[in-house]
């Protein structure tokens, strides 16, 4: 057994101590202290209140040994040794020695006593029948869920030894359990990589014209609008174009019918643009329009500030009239705000809104996915999030950046959520991890990574209910983690019973 003796014992101090106390194991701190009384097993040993706990980076072991019923003879000694065990782990705590006469002086002429300087030392038939105990130790890792022994050793003359004995006196001292294993899940693959882009145009034409004049008012801007966004995807070899889609709108001024013929020949000015410049395939680019563009309007009105602005809202969102009999109404009975409408809002009504339908192709080798998720993120699919972070070591500083940027890309998807809230807890930030998982959805695998927020947290009975929860949707790993925090709440509360020998 590997043994080392680092503390100090204070002589025959009486220090009593109960309730909780912090114990740290795996990076978290916990209430915890071990308590029992009774007999040890040891002949002519009894031991009260007997606690092991855990102060800041230390471990307090105190207990009262009763040591009436123990007989030494003059010529022999006994050394009472306090352990902390764990496997192959163990530290021997400073030792008690009882002394008969004769053996007392033998080693007080040798100036040493049987277990070294930190040795408490009683005389055989001193009225020390109870003996306060206290030791102080560093905590070390290995002491999580360890046990506490008291080992008897009996020497006679010559410094024989002889007649070990040893029983354990506490079992689960300074117990904290592991913060369990976060479990990332594996996004569903897309079959293809289908994104859009889309944009306004406010391209402007003469009254009742049709032909596009690049150079009138704000056309040329207004143009490299729809070139510069097909450019994007179209000189990118990654990306295939699958549709542009153009939809046509003008204003309420004028006839309804004049309106449609407006906006649906100006549209189709617009495509034959756009067919003229990229040379696509001709059902690549389809049109709609909408001859006149109340949605727009009504949107406006609401945020206007117009002196009645209701009033004309509820003329403008009316089923009852006609579309030239609605804008004729409010023309009528609302000069001023109309005339305000026709310079301010009517020129942007007339639009040209344009999607742009593309795939991307897939990508297999990690460190490409690496490679363009630090330039154009956008590409990257859940998937290929996840199989780049397969290829990191886990915990890292870049596997956890890869389902941070993933969750950025895809803020409202649950899976990305999920596995970033994940990472924030391998890097300790709780604070975001409690942000991701109110996006991370009610799947078996979120509750069972809220709870290991909450043991993150110390939140061992909110840990409990959400491993529970985790089980009844499937996930294997859940039961047993229900099971160990279910029994050290009990633990921490002092419920679970302490193994005594009698």
């Amino acid at each position: 057994m590997k043994r080392e003796i680092i503390f100090r014992i204070l002589r025959f101090g009486l220090i009593f101590l109960c309730g909780a106390a912090w114990a740290t194991a795996s990076g978290q701190e916990a209430e915890t202290s071990r308590k029992g009384d009774g007999g040890t097993g040891i002949e002519g040993v009894t031991t009260q209140s007997a606690t092991v706990r855990r102060d800041g980076s230390n471990v307090l072991v105190d207990m009262n040994l009763d040591l009436s019923a123990l007989r030494v003879k003059s010529t022999e000694a006994v050394l009472l040794t306090p352990y902390l065990v764990n496997e192959d782990d163990s530290l021997a705590l400073p030792a008690i020695g009882v002394y008969g006469r004769q053996r007392y002086y033998y080693y007080l002429r040798k100036d040493k006593m049987i277990s070294g300087e930190d040795e408490t030392t009683i005389t055989s038939g001193s009225n020390a029948e109870v003996i306060p105990y206290h030791a102080t130790t560093p905590y070390k890792d290995w002491m999580n869920n360890s046990r506490l022994v008291l080992g008897r050793g009996d020497y006679s003359c010559c410094e024989k030894h002889s007649g070990d004995q040893s029983s354990e006196l506490l079992s689960r001292v300074l117990w904290v359990p592991d913060v369990p294993r976060l479990i990332y899940v594996s996004p569903k693959g897309e079959k293809t990589k289908t994104r859009s882009l889309s944009g306004t145009a406010y391209i402007d034409f003469p009254v009742d014209k049709t032909g596009i004049y690049p150079e009138y008012h704000n056309n040329v801007a207004e143009l490299g609008k729809i070139r510069s966004t097909i450019d994007s995807v179209r000189n990118d070899s990654d990306i295939t174009v699958r549709s542009i889609h153009l939809k046509g709108f003008a204003s309420p001024e004028g006839s309804y019918a004049h309106n449609t013929d407006l906006a649906r020949e100006r549209t189709a000015t617009i495509r034959k643009y756009v067919l003229d410049l990229y040379h696509f395939a001709p059902e690549i680019v389809t049109t709609a329009h909408e001859p006149e563009n109340w949605e727009g309007l009504i949107e406006w009105l609401r945020t206007s500030g117009l002196p009645d602005a209701e009033k004309i809202l509820d003329i403008a969102e009316g089923t009852a009239l006609e579309p030239d009999a609605r804008e004729w109404r409010i023309k009528k009975n609302y000069p001023k705000d109309y005339a305000l409408m026709l310079s301010e809002i009517y020129p942007l009504l007339r639009c040209t809104k344009y999607r742009i339908e593309y795939d991307i192709r897939s990508y297999t080798d990690p460190s490409e996915i690496l490679k363009v998720m630090k330039v154009q993120p956008q590409k990257i699919s859940l998937g290929e999030f996840f199989l780049a972070a397969e290829s990191l070591e886990p915990g890292s500083p870049e596997f956890n950046h890869v389902f941070e940027v993933a969750a950025v890309m895809y803020p409202e998807d649950p899976i990305a959520n999920l596995n970033a809230a994940n990472a924030a807890m391998e890097r300790g930030d709780l604070v975001s991890a409690a942000e991701r998982l109110k996006k991370a959805g009610d799947s078996g695998e979120a509750e069972y990574a809220r709870g290991v927020l909450a043991v993150m947290s110390k939140e061992y009975s909110t840990a409990v209910e959400h491993f529970t929860s985790a089980e009844e949707k499937g996930v294997e790993d859940a039961a047993a983690q229900a099971k160990i925090f279910k029994e050290y709440v009990e633990y921490s509360n002092g419920t679970e019973t302490t193994k005594t020998n009698e």
